[in-house]
């Protein structure tokens, strides 16, 4: 029987308790095959800084890397400056594991009222891919004058041809396998950005040369962004940059009705590493120890992790069994219109497998 050594993170917020859900999940449908989970937890994050003065200790990254995937909830915390997060846990864990992929879908299922008019389910069925390792997120620059009136803040974004190439590599791959509209979109800002975005470019336009089964075209990000809302059913697979593509997809989570079904990994696609498995959503420190969070997208996160370990069968089951809880309708939390609990739509997704 197959064992797959998952490091838990849950987090802060209502990271700790769609974490709860998702475990829930991920526990019930290994029985229902032949393989089975090793979790570890680690409490780390904003309430571990507060302790400790930083967001995991100085060999966590040391201790991850001999676990087959890390399942995180959300991080963040209103005393505490998003940078700090950003910088001190998901950041380091993305760049020391070559986390060069962040796969983040976007699906209008039935049973969801797109606050678009007129979209039927499925009408938006696309996954955007970030790039997630450099870009404007690289992290390279620094500060002068610092409590001065001349302070000035240098923010470089790093563009490589081998990290632009790898993720666009992907994203046509992934466009040929998903077998739909077999159309790959490039989202850039050359004509403002002449250096980077070029790179980027050329990256795109080299790959493109050797998959002529894929359509393509390119998209200026602001003409992106309108677009998303204007006719996102045009859209199949959509690669971006770091910071484009962390706008684009907060669109497409919130065009498929809510931030509380939008999942989201973060891809060694060459498994030299874990990768990393969280929701888009953050913390929301406001809903937190309510028990009204939505479990759903970290549950369709553990799907996403399921299918990176080669559980595909699993992973169709955990989708299904959503799927068929939206379509009913009656077990929801408030972000959907219910009024369930976030146990009781734990519990409904366990019962559906």
């Amino acid at each position: 029987m197959a064992s797959h050594r998952i490091a838990v993170i849950r987090g802060d917020g209502i990271g700790i308790e769609v974490v709860e859900e998702g475990l829930k999940v991920l526990k019930a449908v290994s029985e229902n095959h032949s393989f089975d989970f090793e979790f570890d937890e680690f409490p780390w994050g904003p309430v571990y800084y507060k302790a400790n003065g930083a967001m995991m200790p100085s060999d966590a990254l040391d201790t991850l890397s001999t676990y087959d995937a890390i399942f995180l909830g959300a991080v963040g915390h209103p005393d505490i400056q998003d940078h700090i997060t950003l910088n001190g846990l998901l950041l380091p864990i993305r760049r020391k594991f070559d986390q060069y992929v962040c796969e983040r879908p976007s699906i209008l299922y039935p049973g969801i009222d797109s606050p678009l008019s007129g979209k039927s389910p499925f009408d938006i069925d696309m996954v955007v891919i970030r790039e997630n390792t450099e870009g404007e997120y690289a992290n390279v620059g620094g500060f002068q004058y610092m409590d001065f009136p001349e302070e000035v803040g240098i923010q470089t974004g790093v563009f490589t041809r081998k990290g632009c190439e790898r993720v666009i590599r992907y994203s046509f791959e992934l466009a040929r396998r998903r077998n739909k509209k077999k159309h790959l979109t490039s989202i850039t800002k050359s004509n403002a950005q002449g250096y980077g975005m070029i790179v980027w470019d050329r990256a795109f336009d080299r790959i493109a040369s050797e998959y002529p089964d894929i359509q393509t075209d390119s998209l200026l990000i602001d003409a992106a962004a309108m677009d998303f809302i204007r006719k996102p059913e045009v859209f199949d697979v959509v690669v971006g940059s770091n910071l484009f593509g962390d706008i684009l997809t907060d669109i497409g989570a919130i065009i498929t009705g809510s931030m509380g079904l939008a999942s989201s990994a973060n891809l060694d696609p060459d498994k030299r590493y874990p990768s990393m498995f969280e929701p888009v959503h953050g913390s929301a420190p406001d809903i937190m120890g309510q028990g009204i969070a939505n479990p759903m997208a970290q549950v369709l996160t553990s799907a996403m992790m399921l299918r990176h370990l080669g559980e595909e069968s699993a992973a169709d089951e955990v989708e299904n069994a959503v799927q068929n809880l939206l379509t009913e309708g009656e077990i929801l939390t408030p972000d959907l219109g219910g009024t369930s609990s976030t146990d009781s739509v734990g519990t409904a997704i366990v019962n559906a497998l």
